[in-house]
């Protein structure tokens, strides 16, 4: 009786499955209802796994007592008997014991007596100008500071010990945990100069370099520095326009403590809560500032979570209309395989109106999956109506404001795209992530460059990362070509054999072994691209010359593009290909953005397909030998006030409703929303 995670797919009792969820926050509702709201995402929305945060502030309000997760205070926090109710009704949970959750809770779901300004005992998280990092104005905790580190682990142990355990699977419905939320206060997306300048903070910073660099002489000698102390090593604060690579390294010591501190708490608090579930984290995509995907990508570094397992989120836009916010999607759905763990379903009055409709939803849904993600969320599947005062003090019921399932429990227009989605997914999810997608091109991450992009300014000279990465993703989406993301440090020779076209990024500087790595892809006849100046320098800053040798001579003219074996031949749309390695089956979605409507034509190894969709839609199409099997087309998009009969042609097969609606075909079995 196992759960596991397998390259970042969910596999239970031995049956890998696409991860497909809907977020309930028991705590905002009438205890009365659960039965019923839970009985609606399973008949209604056809799901059957449960999300939902444990929040600390709800079930621990005071430090006088501890947690309540039996509702001796109030109904609304006998989470046990939550739990109880899930299995009893044939649920699966993902449960989130924070400690921080955001889900839009006062102080992100900690308790006020964790805040620095009420208690200051509390060492507050500071930033690079020395100032308080604060959540809505209030200043948040350094995680792990002397005081707070102790009482955040007996609030995840205490979650872990009453409520977790008793209730893991098989004999409870617990079957994952997730930690923390959208990095560790919803700050994974957040510039390096934000987090964290404490004293803990930096005795943490000081002691990693320590273990880097192993002695003062060879720390002094890689920075240009006099130090006679670790104390005395300071992080960077500001861009100082440095030009020499010694210079620079400090930047490079502070997005790889980034990288580290993340880890470092992911695994303290995990360990705190000792559940016996598979462990997996929800990282936002980066931000919209400049240095945004520089931040992200030096932060984020799976490779470095041993146990701990990837998953990503997304609130950044509208994507069927942002290019920006597409690019942010797909990089964190591409980072590394996860599934996507809170996808906005419910919200449209706090977020953006195009939610009203649930084609955004289902357009992004979508897209997470063909771009590489393994699950995804509706967050949150039901309307709440009702919490304790303290909870939520800005805003009103009903919360989120058109989810699937309404406040009163009643079925939503959103409900049939939901059902769905995950009809097709639990029948073909397994089979779609057998699939590997058609991706003839590779962009090798190399994340030293990160530390300092994210400071450096555009044209700076200094070496990029995240500005070519994005370069990158425009110039093969505009190609229609989909890309694989590598992250090179840590990536074998039979890893990289898999990617014959290879973008790296270019610098003065590079890791012995990632050269090798790189010259030794080139001998082996693979196209390697080096997007700005070929390293003559290793990671300790000594000549290194290997890969500008392998390069010398290589004309890249000698490399064709690869030819894809999908594009879009007429409309404004993505199409994504994945394709069996064993069998003749393969998934094509396409993703028709916001400025187009009707049909748009897909040529498929050199084989017209028809797909007609409203505005901003979206469709999957399993194709078998060839021909047509199942498939859904969203031909229906109220916010964009765009409806048409949703249609698809595959061959001499042609299937179109026969009025403006979402067509969709599952175990050969048509289904019309809405119905004449």
């Amino acid at each position: 009786m196992t759960i596991e995670v397998r390259d970042g797919v969910t596999v239970i009792e031995g049956e890998p499955e696409a991860l497909v969820t809907a977020d309930y926050p028991y705590y905002r509702d009438d205890p009365e209802v659960w039965a019923d709201r839970l009985r609606a995402i399973r008949d209604e929305l056809g799901i059957d796994l449960i999300t939902c945060y444990l929040p600390w502030r709800h079930h621990q309000p005071t430090p006088d007592g501890p947690p309540d997760f039996a509702g001796h205070t109030h109904p609304s926090r006998d989470v046990v008997g939550f739990l109880a109710l899930c299995h009893e009704l044939g649920l699966k949970v993902i449960a989130k014991p924070g400690p921080f959750i955001h889900a839009e809770t006062n102080y992100g779901g900690l308790p006020d007596w964790v805040c620095p300004r009420t208690n200051p005992a509390i060492e507050p998280l500071l930033d690079a100008k020395g100032e308080a990092s604060a959540w809505l104005g209030e200043p948040l905790p350094a995680p792990l500071g002397a005081a707070f580190d102790p009482l955040v682990t007996q609030w995840l142990a205490a979650t872990g010990k009453e409520v977790l355990e008793p209730a893991t699977w098989p004999e409870g419905p617990v079957i994952m945990m997730q930690i923390a939320n959208e990095g560790i206060f919803t700050s994974g997306a957040l510039p390096l100069s934000a987090y964290d300048y404490s004293a803990s903070g930096l005795a943490f910073f000081r002691d990693r370099l320590q273990a880097w660099y192993g002695t003062l002489e060879e720390y002094n000698r890689l920075h240009g520095t006099a130090i006679r102390d670790w104390s005395e090593a300071e992080p960077p604060r500001s861009w100082t326009a440095p030009a020499r690579s010694e210079e620079q390294q400090a930047y490079c010591d502070w997005g790889r403590f980034h990288a580290e501190y993340l880890a470092e708490v992911y695994h303290r608090w995990a360990a705190a809560v000792n559940c016996r579930v598979p462990v997996v984290v929800n990282l936002n995509p980066p931000a919209e500032h400049h240095h945004s995907f520089d931040d992200w990508l030096a932060r984020v570094r799976p490779e470095l979570w041993e146990g701990i397992h990837y998953g990503f989120t997304n609130w950044m836009g509208v994507v069927s209309a942002n290019p920006d916010s597409q690019a942010r999607y797909v990089t964190a759905a591409k980072r590394a395989p996860g599934p996507n763990l809170e996808e906005n379903w419910g919200f449209s009055e706090l977020y953006d109106p195009a939610y009203a409709d649930a084609t955004t939803s289902f357009h992004q849904s979508l897209l997470a999956l063909a771009a590489g993600g393994t699950g995804f969320n509706v967050y949150t599947g039901v309307g709440t109506s009702g919490w304790l005062e303290g909870l939520d003090s800005v805003h009103d019921s009903p919360y989120p404001d058109c989810a699937p399932i309404g406040a009163d429990g009643s079925v939503t227009p959103k409900a049939h795209a939901v059902r769905s989605l995950a009809d097709f997914f639990a029948r073909h999810g397994a089979e779609f992530l057998e699939c590997v997608p058609e991706a003839g091109e590779t962009y090798g991450l190399y994340l030293p460059y990160a530390g300092i992009a994210a400071w450096a300014e555009p044209g700076s000279g200094a070496p990029e990362l995240g500005r070519s990465l994005r370069a990158f993703h425009d110039r093969c989406r505009a190609a229609g070509r989909d890309y694989r993301l590598l992250e090179l440090e840590s990536a074998t020779a039979v890893e990289l054999a898999a990617h014959p076209r290879l973008t790296v990024p270019g610098g003065a500087f590079m890791h012995r072994q990632v050269q090798r790595l790189l010259a030794g892809h080139v001998e082996a006849g693979c196209l390697v691209e080096v997007d700005g100046p070929l390293p003559t320098l290793d990671e300790f800053l000594r000549p290194c010359r290997i890969l500008a040798e392998a390069l010398a001579g290589v004309d890249r003219a000698d490399f064709a593009a690869p030819a894809s074996r999908v594009k879009v031949v007429d409309g404004h749309a993505d199409a994504y290909l994945r394709t069996h390695p064993d069998q003749d089956i393969s998934y094509l979605t396409v993703l028709t953005q916001s400025d187009h409507e009707g049909a748009v034509l897909v040529e498929l190894d050199g084989r017209p397909i028809e797909l007609i969709t409203a505005r901003g839609g979206a469709a999957v199409v399993r194709l078998v030998a060839g021909e047509l099997d199942d498939f859904l087309v969203k031909g229906v998009n109220g916010y964009l006030d765009s409806a048409v009969p949703a249609g698809v042609k595959v061959g001499g097969e042609i299937l179109i409703a026969d009025h403006p609606a979402d067509l969709d075909r599952i175990g050969g079995e048509f289904r019309v929303f809405p119905a004449a």
